[in-house]
């Protein structure tokens, strides 16, 4: 028996051409059986589900299908039908896996664009930085394009109040950003969350490690306690969970397979590269790549705007994005990249999140990650669309280390490599300009360059005149290679003697690294070495052990902030701020004292002058930080570097008062009138009215001065 195939009726009346443009045969309930000499089974072929399977409404589904996306992600398979169902999700996802959207479609689902006479805040979108912030937006924003009268509004630090306050308050539907400006704006008032009824965390792990999670809690209280709440997550430590316990009701967890390698298509390679030899390598591996287009990143903004400068200067065709980059520039760089207008973009991993162009076939690391999801980002630019890709990380000689941990990390060993000499980038652009030569006498009207040719290389006298003379034609040749390739002669050759040095500096420098490490195997081990340590005598009674508890600033530099307890600041917010505004990471941030009106904060990683600017600019609690280099307390003062005074020593042992000033008689200690003339102030009655001051009884013992607080 046999079945009839016939195309499937959709349940909005249209047949199955809508996957991909081809017709979808499934067997259904045959109106007439024919029989056959023997039964043959029904071939199903697996369909994976599109974007029309997931009970979208048809405007986004619309506006899906313009964006080119044809089968949802595995986060967005599972996350969009819950929350079209009304659920609380947890989404455990790395970046690059489609969270956007697996949020951003329910959510415009659930706004009601014409509800009321103004558009209020209907939903909240939280991202621990503002680049993030302006992507999601963009992303939001691509998606309502069916939507004309839904309103995305982006706020985040460094951008200026009024524009934002004037948005907020003409009314959006929709408003993403960072902790910080949100709570600036709630306390301000121009931000009211009333109305909104779907809340998303994206990237809680990192929200949480940069410090914001005093400042989740602060913005759930604003919002109402009817309400639908989506958090994701690249991973789900204690501290994200306890977050999801207390403000999720009863969520559908989600958790798409991690990643455990990198891109199989991409190759992976070092090079062991001194910091002050990178530029030169990098212009020398872009040089001999036959990539169409590279990236390049960097680890700090002002590190990504030299680079990018160096390159320009040295005639190659490169572009910068970071955090400075307004989002219209960013988006005009990327479409040039995409054109093939621009061949070399330089990065910060951030401003690089969500980019997707088919031509970058070559991802350099000028400065390798802190971290192999970083890293796995990075290459995850290339070897896309079915092509291969190529990776090359740069490791000054004291990073192997990180270069080891994240091998490590991501299973694969990384191949090192040689950088390209200026003797092979010359070699290279000759091989491809000869390549092309083929074409070129194929494409004729050469005559009056061979007339050229001959005259050159042809003998003119006697016997053997018009013969052409091999040794001629081949130093014209060659000479015109040299020229076509840039190859001047005496600076090429400078150049290459230049490279030889660095790497026979190279080279002495790992075998002196390969002798200490054999002379310090030869000590034995640790244990042998300091194994009477614990008979060493105890110190004297100078021993200042009780200190050892106090946390000591880590390596950098100490800053002073403009903020301190009056103004209600703790340190989860100093560290936002900071990590927000100056494209840092929590890890750059040390220790952190927070005094009356001001703090001190360590930061480990260098600042330049755009970032101290913009850091100085920031805001936390509604007051500027106006960050400066910590220059110790006044002289002649306590130093406010102390610890509370109950933090510092047990004083049990120090004598009562009364028995102060039994060490010496004070009698000939002069009278208060004699010491100085006091005759030039005025009476206590003179200097202001006392007489509603309340009367001093009762009041707090006096030997907590370290931890009271103002009067007023």
């Amino acid at each position: 028996m046999s079945r009839e195939l016939r195309p499937p009726v959709l349940s909005d009346g249209q047949d199955s051409r809508s996957l991909n443009g081809s017709v979808l045969f499934m067997p259904t309930t045959p109106d007439v059986v024919v029989p056959t000499e023997a039964p043959v089974a029904p071939i199903e072929t697996p369909v994976e589900p599109g974007f029309d399977t997931l009970g979208l409404p048809a405007t986004l589904e619309a506006a899906v299908a313009d964006l080119g996306f044809t089968t949802p992600s595995a986060i967005q398979a599972q996350a969009i039908p819950a929350l079209l169902g009304g659920r609380d999700i947890t989404g455990v996802a790395q970046t690059g896996t489609g969270k956007t959207a697996a949020f951003g479609l329910p959510l415009l689902a659930s706004v009601e664009a014409h509800r009321g006479t103004r558009p209020t805040v209907q939903a909240l979108v939280l991202t621990p930085t503002r680049e993030l912030a302006m992507q999601v937006a963009e992303a939001i924003e691509s998606f309502a394009s069916h939507l004309p009268d839904v309103r995305v509004l982006s706020v985040y630090g460094g951008s200026p109040y009024v524009p934002q306050q004037r948005a907020l308050r003409d009314g959006v539907h929709v408003v993403v950003g960072t902790p910080g400006r949100v709570i600036d704006h709630l306390e301000r008032g121009g931000l009211v969350l009333d109305d909104a009824r779907f809340l998303v965390l994206d990237e809680a792990d990192e929200m949480l490690r940069m410090g914001f999670a005093e400042d989740v809690e602060k913005i759930f209280s604003y919002a109402p306690t009817q309400r639908q709440v989506a958090l994701f997550s690249a991973t789900m430590p204690p501290a994200i969970r306890a977050i999801a316990d207390t403000h999720l009701n009863d969520p559908v967890e989600i958790a798409v397979a991690r990643q455990s390698s990198t891109v199989a298509s991409v190759h992976q390679g070092y090079a062991i590269v001194p910091f002050r030899h990178k530029v030169g390598a990098l212009t020398r591996i872009l040089a001999t790549s036959d990539a169409d287009a590279s990236i390049v990143f960097t680890r700090t903004r002002s590190a990504a705007e030299e680079v990018g400068a160096a390159l320009i200067e040295k005639g190659i065709s490169a572009a910068t994005i970071s955090g400075d980059v307004a989002q219209k520039e960013r988006e005009k760089i990327v479409e040039r990249l995409r054109s093939g207008a621009l061949d070399v973009l330089v990065a910060t991993d951030v401003a690089a999140r969500g980019l997707d162009v088919d031509r970058i076939g070559l991802v350099v690391n000028f400065d390798i990650p802190r971290e192999a999801e970083a890293y796995v980002h990075r290459i995850g630019r290339t070897g896309r669309a079915g092509r291969t890709g190529r990776a090359v990380s740069f490791v000054t000689p004291h990073e192997r280390g990180k270069l080891k941990f994240i091998e490590n990390t991501i299973k694969v060993s990384l191949e090192e490599i040689d950088i390209p000499s200026p003797r092979d980038v010359s070699a290279h652009r000759a091989a491809r300009l000869l390549d092309s030569a083929p074409a070129r006498t194929q494409a004729g009207r050469l005559d009056l360059y061979k007339q050229l040719v001959r005259n050159l290389v042809t003998t003119g006298d006697g016997e053997e005149a018009g013969v052409v003379d091999p040794t001629k034609a081949v130093d014209l040749a060659a000479t015109l290679l040299a020229l076509a390739v840039g190859d001047d002669g005496p600076r090429a050759r400078a150049e290459q003697e230049e490279y030889e040095r660095e790497q026979a500096e190279g080279r002495a420098a790992r075998q002196a690294r390969e002798t200490r490490k054999h002379e310090i195997g030869d000590r034995g081990a640790r244990g042998d070495r300091f194994g009477d340590r614990d008979r060493r005598p105890a110190r004297d009674g100078d021993d200042r052990s009780h200190t050892r508890g106090i946390r000591r600033p880590a390596a950098g530099t100490r800053y002073r902030v403009a903020v301190g307890h009056k103004d209600g600041v703790n340190p989860g917010g100093i560290v936002g701020a900071i990590t927000g505004e100056g494209g840092l990471t929590g890890a750059d941030v040390g220790k952190i004292d927070i005094f009356g009106s001001f703090s001190l904060v360590d930061i480990t990683a260098p600042l330049d002058g755009a970032q101290l600017d913009r850091l100085s600019r920031a805001r936390v609690a509604g007051r500027a930080l106006r960050l400066t280099v910590d220059r110790g307390a006044p002289e002649g003062t306590r130093s406010y570097d102390r610890p509370a005074r109950a933090e510092r020593f047990d004083r049990s042992d120090r004598p009562v008062r009364s028995d102060r000033y039994e060490r010496g008689d004070a009698s000939d200690r002069p009278a208060r009138s004699d010491r100085f003339e006091r005759a030039d102030r005025p009476a206590r009655t003179d200097r202001y009215e006392r007489s509603d001051r309340p009367v001093r009884t009762g009041g707090p013992d006096r030997n907590d001065r370290a931890a009271r607080k103002p009067r007023w």
